[in-house]
Parts: C-alpha cells; sequence; structure tokens
C-alpha cells in the first residue's frame, strides 16, 4: 500500500489543528517515499520560510526513514547528501517519518514553532493514520 493524497490531506489538516490549538503559525508539508510533495498548507501568519522548511524536514525524514531529529546534521556522509539533493533536505527536529508495514511511505514535517512544536504537529498528523 502506498500512501493515497486522502490520507496526507487528512495528516496536514490534523496537524494545522494541532497548531491552532497550540496557538502557533505553522507550515505541515506530506511527502511520498521519493521525497515528492504531496500535500501541504501553511496557517495564517506562517512564515514563509517556515514553507521550505517542513518541506526539508519531511524530505529528510522520508529519505532516512527516521525521526529529522535523529538524523546527524555535521554526519559527512548526510553532508554529501544534502549537497547531492541541491540543500532539499533540512536534517532537523519536526518531521517524522511513515511506515507501514515495515515500508517507508514519506514523512510529514512541520515548521514555524520550536523545534518540539513542529514535531508535536507532525505526530497529530501522523496519528492519524
Amino acid at each position: 500500500m502506498s500512501l493515497t493524497l486522502d490520507e496526507a490531506n487528512r495528516m496536514v489538516s490534523a496537524a494545522i489543528a494541532k497548531a491552532r490549538e497550540m496557538g502557533i503559525g505553522q507550515s505541515i508539508a506530506v511527502v511520498d517515499a521519493g521525497g515528492h510533495l504531496l500535500a501541504f498548507n501553511r496557517t495564517e501568519g506562517s512564515m514563509w520560510l517556515a514553507a521550505h522548511a517542513a518541506q526539508g524536514k519531511a524530505i529528510a525524514s522520508s529519505a532516512m526513514g527516521w525521526s529529522s531529529a535523529d538524523i546527524p546534521p555535521d554526519n559527512p556522509v548526510i553532508q554529501g547528501i544534502i549537497a547531492a539533493l541541491g540543500g532539499r533536505m533540512v536534517p532537523a527536529q519536526g518531521a517524522l517519518p511513515i511506515i507501514r508495514g515495515g515500508v517507508i511511505e514519506g514523512a510529514i514535517g512541520g515548521s514555524g514553532g520550536t523545534s518540539q512544536e513542529d514535531e508535536d504537529c507532525a505526530r497529530a498528523g501522523l496519528s492519524t493514520l
């Protein structure tokens, strides 16, 4: 099974609802297993840069199959991958992989709050699966 658009949109909606509950601006991105954007939204007042960070965190999480918080940004191999991807991968807390049946189907990432708030919003989205 692969991640559907309906599932991705449901995750984005839940993550945005969590951000509103927390009173923070947030950008939420869901990418597929190849790191391609599947669904995205951002709240009013969210910094424009957060849109890029949310996608980059989700790409990193999907690529590695780990929480983006667990990706060591100073690792030379990670730095090489980031360079090869033209800087699209952001190894910073705020994204979680979507894994079903042992298969990485993508990731959800957030940006706009603190790193922990970003991850909390992503986790709220992930919980809808």
